[in-house]
């Protein structure tokens, strides 16, 4: 797979020192320039800001799709890492007792796209997923 330019997402938190906190010993981010309201985030190699947002009273709930027999939150995000990546955050995270939506586990075991995913919120909520493909080319196969 060719070079990727990364990508910018901001997502909302309500509180800024807990959302930092928890990607920093999530995913182990490096952290760019700051203010009271926004932090950017190097979150493996991609531009990822977390915009303070006020609290609603009531909470926004997500929408969930069935697939491969799972409840998918919509919306979400995260990052195709590689495999090993993968497997090394899966093991953080299972160490931190970071609850998930949706384990750990192989997609398409010895199919075409075969993938490694999990679910899990951050503590605003956000539902992120992060994914590996045994074979890259394999991203966007039909």
């Amino acid at each position: 797979m060719k070079t990727i330019s990364p990508f910018h997402v901001a997502v909302p938190i309500y509180d800024l020192n807990e959302a930092k906190e928890f990607y920093l010993k999530c995913f182990k981010c490096d952290v760019g320039r700051t203010s009271d309201k926004w932090i950017d985030l190097n979150l493996y190699g991609h531009q990822f800001v977390l915009h303070l947002r006020p609290k609603p009273n009531s909470e926004d709930e997500h929408h969930y799709n069935q697939v491969d027999g799972k409840s998918v939150p919509v919306p979400h995000y995260g990052v195709v890492l590689e495999w090993n990546q993968w497997e090394e955050l899966s093991v953080r995270l299972k160490s931190l007792q970071i609850k998930f939506l949706i384990e750990p586990y192989i997609r398409f075991q010895g199919e075409v796209g075969e993938q490694a995913t999990m679910f899990f919120l951050d503590p605003s909520g956000n539902a992120l997923e992060f994914k590996a493909f045994k074979n890259i080319d394999q991203l966007f196969a039909k």
